[in-house]
């Protein structure tokens, strides 16, 4: 549709719906300062690396991004997963683990710590098995 298409309602819309996103965002999120404060508060408060923190969090969901760009394209556009789109999938894969790997350095933990980790949880979610209903009825604090 081009601009001279909207009539005034769906103009007065947006503006609306703009305005609307901008008084629940948080001020952290709209002011340098403010984020540099809450920036700061994190290393005070946690001792972590907020930049690496950003760095592993962002990266990790841009490259998991450019991984189901691949299978969105299978599964709707009909692309092939032939042997140049898994290749893509696993350089995709290598870059989603470049970024767990800065988490882990901020967490100051290893690969192992977190795999680890993620077998205690599930077993103990799933201790016969993957089951739906535990999948969906989760105990108080399991994360």
């Amino acid at each position: 549709m081009e601009s001279k298409d909207i009539d005034m309602t769906d103009e007065r819309l947006l503006l609306d719906y703009t305005r609307f996103v901008d008084e629940v965002t948080s001020e952290e999120s709209k002011d340098p300062q403010a984020f540099s404060d809450a920036l700061d508060i994190i290393d005070e408060t946690s001792g972590l690396p907020p930049e690496r923190l950003i760095t592993a969090a962002l990266g990790i969901t841009a490259e998991g991004g450019d991984f189901a760009e691949i299978i969105k394209k299978a599964c709707f556009q009909g692309k092939p997963l032939d042997d140049d789109a898994q290749y893509h999938m696993k350089r995709e894969l290598g870059d989603v683990m470049w970024y767990i790997a800065q988490a882990c350095i901020a967490l100051d933990c290893t690969l192992e710590d977190i795999i680890y980790m993620n077998i205690e949880k599930l077993e103990a979610r799933y201790p016969d098995g993957f089951d739906s209903f535990r999948s969906n009825n989760r105990k108080e604090g399991d994360v």
